[in-house]
C-alpha cells in the first residue's frame, strides 16, 4: 500500500500518523505499528547550513506568478559569454547565442494577447509600489485583467483603465479601503473610464460586490489624522449604531466615516476641523457637515459618552 493510500492506521482504526523523516516510516500515534517504510524523499539531495549555501545550490527558479505575462515559466538565456565551466566561449558562439537570446525574446511576445499582458503586468507593478498594494491584491487583480483578456475584452478599450479597475475591484473584493480617487492621482486615464471599466468586469465575471463598509476605513483616516486608537474605536462605535438605524443606506463611505471620525474627536477631545476630515476622506465639507447632522439629529449620544 502506497504512502498516498494510508489514511488510517490498519490495526486500530487511528487517523493520527506520524511522519518520522529521520527513519522514513509511517507509524500509528496510538499503537505504534509501521504502516509503511522506505518512504521516499522528494526534497533535496543536498544539504545547506547558510542562506548564502542554499541560494547557490538551488536549481529551481522563482514559483510561477500571474503577475508576470508568462507566469514566470519562460527560459530565458542569460547575457555572460561564458559556457557552463565557466570559459569565455569563442566568437561562433557568441554570435549564434546572440541569435538564440534576440529570438528567445521575440517568441516571448510573438502574441497580442502576450505583448497586452506584458505591458499590462508592468503597469500592475508600477501601482501597487506606488499605492503600496500587497502580493495578495496584485495576484488577484492579475486574475481579473487575465479572464477579461481571454473574453477579448480588452481590445479598443484602455489597457490603463481595465487595469486600474480590475485592482480595484480586488480591493473591494479583500475589504481593502480604496476608492477610485485615489487611483487618479497616479492615472493618466479619468474616472468615467476607469468606471465603465469596473461596471464591464462586474457585468461579464457575473460578481456580485458588496458596498464598501465606513468601518473599514477609519483606521486609514485616524492615521492620516494623527488620531488615537480611542477615537478610532469610538467612531467604530458611532458607525455601529448608525448601521442598525439604518443610517447608513445610500450613503457614501467615505462620508459617513469621516462624519462618524468628526463626532468622535470631539467626544474624545481630540478636536479636527471639517476642512481637515475632508480633505483625509476625499469628500466636500458640505459632506462631513450633512453627515455630521444627520448622525446627531437620529443617535442618542449620551448612550456612548
Amino acid at each position: 500500500m502506497s504512502q498516498n493510500n494510508l489514511s488510517c492506521c490498519s490495526e486500530c482504526g487511528n487517523k493520527n500518523l506520524i511522519h518520522d523523516e529521520t527513519r522514513a516510516e509511517l507509524i500509528c500515534d496510538v499503537c505504534g505499528l509501521v504502516l509503511n517504510q522506505k518512504i521516499i524523499d522528494f526534497g533535496p539531495e543536498w544539504r545547506a547550513f547558510s542562506s548564502d549555501e542554499i541560494n547557490r545550490k538551488v536549481r529551481v527558479g522563482a514559483p510561477s506568478t500571474l503577475t508576470l505575462h508568462d507566469k514566470g515559466l519562460s527560459t530565458m538565456i542569460g547575457w555572460k559569454n561564458i559556457d557552463a565551466f565557466g570559459k569565455t566561449i569563442s566568437p561562433k558562439m557568441k554570435a549564434e547565442v546572440y541569435r538564440l537570446r534576440k529570438w528567445n525574446v521575440r517568441t516571448r511576445t510573438n502574441k497580442s494577447i502576450d505583448r497586452n499582458l506584458a505591458h499590462a503586468m508592468n503597469e500592475l507593478d508600477r501601482f501597487s509600489s506606488q499605492m503600496n498594494i500587497s502580493k495578495d491584491i496584485k495576484e488577484s487583480a492579475a486574475y481579473i485583467y487575465r479572464k477579461m483578456a481571454n473574453k477579448n475584452l480588452i481590445r479598443g478599450r484602455s489597457i490603463e483603465a481595465m487595469l486600474i479597475a480590475s485592482i480595484y475591484l480586488s480591493c473591494r473584493h479583500n475589504h481593502v479601503p480604496k476608492t477610485l480617487d485615489d487611483f487618479l492621482e497616479f492615472a493618466s486615464v479619468d474616472k468615467k473610464k476607469i468606471a465603465r471599466c469596473y461596471r464591464l468586469i462586474l457585468q461579464e465575471l457575473k460578481m456580485n460586490i458588496k458596498v464598501s463598509s465606513p468601518t473599514n476605513f477609519v483606521p486609514r483616516f485616524c492615521a492620516e489624522l494623527n488620531l488615537s486608537g480611542r477615537t478610532q474605536n469610538r467612531a467604530a462605535l458611532i458607525l455601529e449604531l448608525a448601521k442598525k438605524t439604518r443610517l447608513t443606506s445610500g450613503k457614501a463611505p467615505t462620508g459617513l466615516a469621516g462624519a462618524a471620525l468628526y463626532v468622535a474627536a470631539l467626544q474624545e477631545g481630540e478636536r479636527r476641523t471639517q476642512k481637515e476630515i475632508s480633505i483625509a476622506a476625499g469628500v466636500t465639507e458640505a459632506t462631513i457637515r450633512n453627515r455630521y447632522k444627520e448622525l446627531m439629529r437620529s443617535l442618542d449620544f449620551q448612550l456612548i459618552v
